[in-house]
């Protein structure tokens, strides 16, 4: 959803001498932000609302621009504007064919069939299966795409088709591939070009992205400008300053992240889901926690409102259950039966007769942010009747304790794939099954939902009335814009500048010939 700031007074703005119009304030709440005062400025008039010829964004020089090497959320912000991929999600999680012409799907859901558009490159090559295969192989030895790949056994040529082939029966494989594709030359470069709207242009006064004159794909972009401007910064108050005192027309931060700086001028501010996952999980070690009443009563004792708004400026969203709440996995009335209810946490820890228990609580304190969220934590459940003991451990240390169970409960946090896949926690040789969470009933949940999306809510009722899992958040990222520049931005998930190709994944599918 966009977020409009409020302005102060012109006297205001020259006491403080912002490059652009101050703000009034700037109040996060559990469901979002508060403005303050109605905007007093002149009102954008539709005419005002064409985006600008120029345009710049910020980026870091030094870091690399490939899509399976950069894990910064301020060059991925270029990727929607240089590269494709075979399907694209939107902000609601609705999947739209990008690359990918159309598609076919066995009888048994375990082999999927993809044939491309009569795409290009940037370079006018044409994009061919075999670029496909070799993006989505180098992605698979990704640390930020793996995740994805857990139950693929295979990805190959056939033809002028992709062919991928899974362990179990799968029924949203698309939205797992909104990865971007490269020529098969270039998957391993730190610059390499794509079949996107844009392409990096280099200079001897600095690099721009340069819109394609004859781009294959006629979509409509949020933005229009020609050449993109960009600014090589070095942090993130680099970014902000460049903002607030220059000519910058977007911004991208992580108010979830140690170096977020606040901004404190006039601008448009909207919200993009990033699919980072923050919850507690216990130890199966843990005398305290081998009480199931107790560990799934842990979901009442945290009052993730106050959490989204002390803690990430209402750049989250609050999760009951361990999916994001704009996905279609998301149950809101399953989700009401697990929300925060302190008196059903410290009924159940009186039940059980813990209050003079030591309970040790993990947390990475590499992670200032996360740190101080557990110390919240730790409020509420000592509130609870809890006799909490904080164990704060950093590098080599906690990796230690979190895999030999050194504690009793521990604040986790994890990227999801977009389908909202928890096999790697319930996976007995899962990369998530920290504290011996994996179980085989639960798994099998996992594959039953994979198979079935409609499935989601069994297993989320099985975890949260087991307390195999205690979610907490979703995060976001903060976008910043100039005000009434892009009247059309919908960021969406990895996609900060998302457009429609018009087509539908309905009408993408083909049927399958016996």
């Amino acid at each position: 959803m966009k977020r409009l700031l409020a302005t102060v007074l012109c006297l205001c703005l020259l006491l403080c001498g912002c490059g652009k119009s101050g703000v009034d304030s700037y109040k996060p709440t559990g469901d979002g932000l508060d403005y303050g005062p109605e905007h007093t400025g002149p009102q954008t008039t539709p005419e005002q609302n064409d985006t600008p010829e120029s345009f710049s964004l910020a980026y870091y020089k030094e870091k690399t621009l490939n899509p399976y090497q950069c894990n910064d959320f301020t060059n991925r912000a270029l990727f929607s504007l240089l590269y494709q991929s075979l399907f694209s999600i939107d902000r609601e999680y609705n999947v739209q064919p990008q690359l990918c012409k159309n598609y076919t799907v066995s009888q048994d859901m375990k082999t999927y069939t993809f044939t491309l558009e009569n795409a290009t490159f940037s370079d006018g090559k044409p994009v061919t299966a075999k670029d496909v295969v070799a993006s989505l192989t180098a992605a698979k030895e990704s640390d930020y795409y793996k995740g994805r790949f857990f139950h693929i056994n295979e990805i190959s040529v056939q033809g002028q088709s992709v062919i991928i082939t899974l362990n179990v029966p799968y029924e949203d494989l698309p939205m797992l591939l909104d990865i971007p594709i490269l020529p098969e030359s270039q998957v391993g470069s730190e610059r390499p070009i794509g079949s996107g709207p844009y392409v990096l242009h280099s200079a001897a006064v600095g690099d721009s992205l340069q819109k394609r004159e004859n781009w294959w794909c006629k979509a409509k972009l949020p933005i229009n400008a020609n050449t993109i401007a960009l600014f090589a910064a070095t942090n993130a108050t680099d970014i902000r300053d460049q903002f607030e005192f220059s000519d910058l027309t977007l911004a991208c931060a992580d108010p979830g992240s140690d170096r977020y700086v606040d901004y404190r001028c006039d601008y448009e501010l909207w919200d993009a889901e990033n699919g980072t996952f923050l919850y507690l999980a216990t130890s199966k070690d843990s005398e305290v926690f081998q009480n199931v009443s107790v560990r799934s009563s842990l979901t009442y004792a945290i009052d993730r409102a106050t959490i989204v708004k002390e803690f990430y400026r209402g750049f989250a969203a609050a999760a009951t259950l361990p999916a994001s709440p704009s996905s279609p996995y998301y149950s809101d009335v399953l989700a009401q039966r697990y929300s925060y209810d302190p008196g059903k946490f410290s009924q159940a820890v009186t039940m059980a007769n813990l209050e003079q228990t030591e309970v040790i609580f993990l947390v990475n304190k590499d992670d200032s942010l996360r740190l101080r969220v557990s110390r919240s934590i730790q409020k509420m459940l000592k509130d609870g009747g809890l006799n909490v003991t904080m164990k704060e451990l950093s590098g080599n240390s906690y990796l230690y304790a979190l895999k030999n169970r050194q504690y009793d409960i521990y604040l986790g946090q994890t990227r999801l794939s977009p389908n909202m896949d928890l096999s790697a926690f319930f996976h007995t040789y899962g990369e998530l099954s920290w504290g011996g969470v994996n179980d085989a009933g639960t798994y099998a949940l996992c594959l039953q939902a994979l198979e079935n999306h409609g499935n989601y809510f069994t297993l989320h009722k099985q975890i949260m009335d087991q307390g195999l899992l205690i979610p907490v958040l979703f995060r976001n990222y903060a976008i910043f814009t100039d005000r009434g520049v892009i009247p059309d931005l919908a960021p969406a998930r990895d996609n900060l500048f998302y457009y429609s190709t018009g087509k539908t994944l309905e009408n993408a599918k083909l049927e399958t010939k016996e």
